[in-house]
């Protein structure tokens, strides 16, 4: 089967390998319909952090259940499924509290890769998500939806569910990325009542707006905070921080009123000192890895099957697996803002 490695940084490669086994009670086979690119990939394809030469990427699919262990009992192969890059176990005290992303006996992400014609989901029993029907039921546009879920959607949600988004609030959203996009849909889904997204690239605010963005800020930094402040008269009621970067954490929490909360979901790029301004405005800083399991059972499903969001649109550029170069080139270079991967 084919899998896609990590060569060096500025390089992947598709290689051929054995097709995965069940190898624990609780694995399941999958074949992959369709996988895509992460924002998190760039960071080893830019040689931003260490990634091991030879090493099998890609964390977000949706496929056909092949095989499962003698544990798993609530997926059958057959079924199709949205593959969480979460492995939540369902009963350890992380899972239970609704963080899965945390969970305590998850061990590994399947060992050959979601860019890939085959893996072996680990967790699978809890972790999977049951779509109804088979791929063919649904239209291309829905199937880029479904996938969505699998990470991107799912950790938007995250940041607002984190920063305690409500109806009627005034909500920021920091990062025009696939995240921050889904970001904007979260806090409409909440019933925020406007949503301020920073964005300086015409493509992205238009997404944003379509989405569900009520106003778009270019600047950064001071700039953008005093305008967030001169417009929401003190700040918003909730911030979404979907970048990670130390401009972008400091941005938000001055964004904040007294008394808000930000939601931060960008995976850290920096060491940042994020401590004495919370205190000294009350403003809570929360969130990390998403619970993909729980928010796509207990709503994004629900509301992608009823078309009430469409996070696929995210995908702006499709590649087939051979191509999996140029799919994260045009990441890389902002010509895209994900990269899908049809597999199958």
């Amino acid at each position: 089967m084919k899998t896609v490695v990590f060569e060096k940084p500025g390089h992947v490669a598709v290689k051929e390998f054995e097709k995965p086994t069940i190898e624990q009670p609780n694995d399941a086979v999958i074949k992959i319909i369709r996988a895509c690119v992460c924002g998190s990939d760039l960071w080893w394809f830019r040689g931003l952090s260490k990634r091991e030469a030879g090493s099998v990427v890609g964390h977000e699919a949706i496929g056909i259940v092949e095989s499962v262990g003698s544990a798993v009992t609530h997926v059958a192969p057959g079924d199709f499924v949205i593959l969480p890059f979460t492995h939540g176990c369902g009963h350890c005290a992380a899972c239970r509290a609704g963080f899965e992303g945390n969970c305590l006996n998850a061990k590994e992400q399947g060992s050959s890769g979601f860019q890939g014609e085959y893996v072996r989901f680990t967790e699978a029993d809890w972790s999977l998500v049951k779509i109804p029907g088979q791929p063919e039921d649904y239209t291309d546009d829905q199937l880029n939806d479904l996938l969505a879920l699998s990470d991107v959607m799912a950790t938007g949600y995250h940041a607002a569910a984190s920063a305690e988004v409500k109806p009627g609030d005034t909500v920021v959203v920091m990062g025009d990325g696939a995240v921050g996009l889904c970001g904007v849909i979260a806090a409409k889904l909440m019933g925020a009542k406007r949503i301020i997204a920073m964005s300086r690239h015409a493509d992205r605010q238009a997404l944003a707006k379509a989405f569900g963005a009520t106003d778009i800020i270019a600047e950064r930094g001071d700039e953008a905070i005093a305008k967030v402040v001169e417009m929401t008269d003190g700040g918003a009621d909730a911030v979404l921080e979907c970048v990670g970067t130390a401009l972008s954490v400091d941005t938000a929490i001055k964004c904040a009123r007294p008394g808000a909360v930000v939601g931060r979901v960008g995976v850290p790029q920096e060491a940042t000192d994020a401590n004495a301004t919370p205190f000294w405005t009350n403003v809570g800083l929360r969130g990390g890895i998403a619970s993909v399991t729980t928010y796509d059972r207990n709503v994004l499903l629900d509301a992608v099957l009823k078309g009430e969001i469409h996070p696929g649109r995210v995908f702006t550029k499709r590649f087939k697996l051979d191509d999996v170069q140029k799919a994260y080139e045009a990441m890389d270079q902002r010509e895209a803002i994900k990269s899908l991967l049809i597999i199958a």
